[in-house]
């Protein structure tokens, strides 16, 4: 071969090895390319990691725009959460135990019967003007809810203390989550409980003093009055400082209770309320104090005359409106708010956020359940109660009716020490307790009939809930949707073998939670409306002439209260059976990373006397 021919042939090597070497490094970028496609981008940490704000500045957004500043028709958020800034009561509760800690009372104790509560209120508590916070403002403040009756958000929080009345509460609007499928619409409003006096048109009931006066000749003057009456509350200011409050029923949980923001004092009569709900000259005696109020939202700044202001770090709380979900989402990604809650969030979208550390989710105070009616055969019989409810897979429920948004119900009150015998899913036992009442195998059961509101969701939980009682205790029950109107008067008539209900509770108070959830469900399981009880009339015998109705026996006009009632707890309720747990609904928060003591509870109650801003606040690199 000539040398020619040996660099031809050296040279079409060179390039076919070039060529070779191209194919193959252009094949590897393609290869790597493919794979930075394709490989799972790094998970974000938070939804919105926006910088802190430089000062001590916190923006919430928590549902729409308030209606009223006034404690007394504070009924859920936004108007709960500002006047719990604006105003402090007797306690506030630790957000995170939910434990009484010391507001406007520095200290209070008990009879030991619970029934008698003295608070000592602290002498360097203060309203903005500067006037002194004394217990008479608390008289006057509680009385003026029971003179609102059913104008007022919670006065059935008011019913176990002597003289006072709770009225029919009516459906508040604005308060229901309709598309939530969790409380529908007329579900979330409070609801009546029972009282020592059943009247429904009285608001406040007093209690009465006898005093009878007599010449020496024993003779009543025709023109003196036979009784003199004066009205006596269970709610007294022994002094300036001391508060003593008289239950009808002990009330171990009562320091809870008063912490309600219905029950926060407020200064003067409220008639500045009623001609201007929004009125940003209210005078106020919590860690904030109203700056301004306009169509943009609340301002609060922080209260130079508040007694605790040097621990408050915040210097302003900005509450901003939005018209829905989406909105305030959108306001939290931008970084125009810092916290987000009460948003009614679409299940998808609670899945979707669950991964991020901002997203936080909490069972709520409220119940969602099936209401028996005792009065019906076999109804009547605890053990069907029990068979019923003992039947029921919850978790299976909550899962495929519910998508997860909800947590399972094996008690009625999701705060509190754990029930001994929380009611869960028993089949056997549902069978068993089925026979012993005289229905082996569901034979010869009669056909029950469950009314639940014309709600897509609680249609298709009740469908659920038929099935399975038709497969583990062999029973029908058919379920029949109604509207608001064909609903209330099915219940309110007794018209149902179980109904569907939900309560929002306001509190922690056990006593007071158990009493909204079992409020007239005897009364109303009877086929009619509640009856008034008789009312034993005080009978005052002067000596003399004698005889129960002699011309000496006076009895006055005015009704006492009854007998205190026998105490409802939560292990009674759950032996009666009288109603079935469903479900516990969950609320949903975003809050800033930066944001520190703005935690969830069941109560949606944060402190904001303990929440801060870190302006150092860096995100950790992962």
């Amino acid at each position: 071969m000539t040398n020619f021919s040996k660099t031809r042939l050296s040279q079409r090597h060179r390039r076919i090895v070039r060529a070779c070497r191209a194919t193959v490094i252009a094949a590897a970028a393609v290869f790597a390319f493919g794979c930075a496609q394709i490989q799972k981008p790094e998970t974000e940490t938070f939804v919105s990691a926006t910088n802190p704000p430089a000062k001590q500045e916190f923006r919430w957004s928590n549902g729409k725009a308030p209606k009223s500043l006034d404690p007394a028709r504070a009924a859920a958020a936004p108007e709960t959460d500002i006047v719990r800034a604006l105003y402090e009561g007797l306690t506030e509760l630790d957000p995170a135990t939910l434990q009484p800690l010391p507001g406007v009372a520095e200290s209070w104790s008990a009879s030991e019967d619970n029934k008698v509560w003295t608070f000592k209120i602290r002498k360097d508590a203060k309203w903005s003007n500067g006037h002194r916070v004394t217990a008479e403002d608390f008289v006057a403040s509680w009385r003026r809810i029971a003179e609102l009756g059913p104008a007022a958000a919670h006065p059935e929080l008011f019913a176990n203390i002597v003289g006072f009345k709770a009225s029919t509460q009516p459906e508040k609007k604005g308060e229901t989550k309709p598309d939530s499928g969790i409380i529908p619409e007329g579900d979330k409003a409070a609801l009546p409980l029972p009282t020592p006096t059943p009247d429904p048109s009285v608001a406040f009931r007093a209690q009465v003093k006898i005093e009878v006066t007599r010449p020496d000749d024993g003779k009543l003057p025709a023109d003196q009055p036979k009784v003199t009456v004066a009205e006596k509350y269970g709610v007294e200011a022994v002094s300036p400082n001391t508060l003593k409050i008289t239950l009808v029923a002990g009330d171990k949980d009562l320091p809870k209770l008063v912490a309600s923001p219905t029950y926060r004092p407020i200064f003067g009569d409220g008639k500045n309320f009623d001609s201007d709900p929004l009125d940003a000259d209210a005078v106020t005696n919590g860690a904030f104090a109203i700056s301004s109020v306009d169509k943009t939202g609340v301002v609060l700044e922080r209260s130079e005359t508040y007694w605790d202001a040097a621990k408050v770090n915040l210097e302003t709380v900005k509450f901003v409106p939005s018209e829905s979900a989406e909105a305030a989402l959108d306001a939290y990604k931008r970084g125009e708010v810092d916290a987000l809650t009460n948003a009614d969030l679409e299940p998808l979208a609670v899945k979707l956020l669950t991964p991020f550390e901002d997203f936080k989710q909490e069972t709520h105070g409220a119940l969602n359940f099936y209401e028996i009616n005792p009065a019906k055969a076999p109804l009547s019989d605890r053990r069907v109660r029990e068979a019923l409810a003992a039947s029921l897979d919850r978790e299976k429920m909550v899962d495929a009716d519910l998508d997860g948004s909800t947590s399972p119900a094996s008690r009625f009150l999701p705060t509190g020490d754990a029930p001994e015998k929380p009611v869960s899913l028993d089949v056997v036992n549902a069978q068993s307790l089925l026979e012993k009442a005289g229905y082996p195998n569901g034979e010869n059961f009669p056909q029950l009939r469950l009314v639940v509101n014309r709600n897509d969701t609680q249609i298709r939980i009740a469908k659920t809930a038929s099935r399975m009682w038709k497969q583990n205790l062999n029973i029908d029950v058919v379920v029949e949707p109604k509207d608001k109107a064909d609903y209330d008067k099915a219940r309110t008539m007794g018209d149902y073998d179980l109904i569907r209900r939900g309560v929002v509770l306001p509190t922690t108070d056990a006593l007071a939670s158990l009493m909204a959830i079992f409020d007239d469900a005897s009364a109303a399981s009877k086929g009619k409306k509640p009856e008034p009880s008789p009312t034993p009339m005080p009978i005052l015998t002067l000596p003399g002439k004698g005889g129960p109705f002699g011309d000496d026996t006076i009895v006055p006009d005015i009704p006492l209260p009854p007998p205190p009632p026998n105490t409802l707890t939560e292990a009674k309720a759950l032996y009666e059976m009288t109603a079935i747990p469903l479900y516990f609904p969950r609320s949903f928060m975003l809050v800033k990373p930066y944001v520190r003591g703005f935690g969830t509870n069941t109560l949606d109650a944060p402190l904001l006397s303990q929440v801060s801003i870190d302006p150092d606040w860096q995100p950790t690199d992962k």
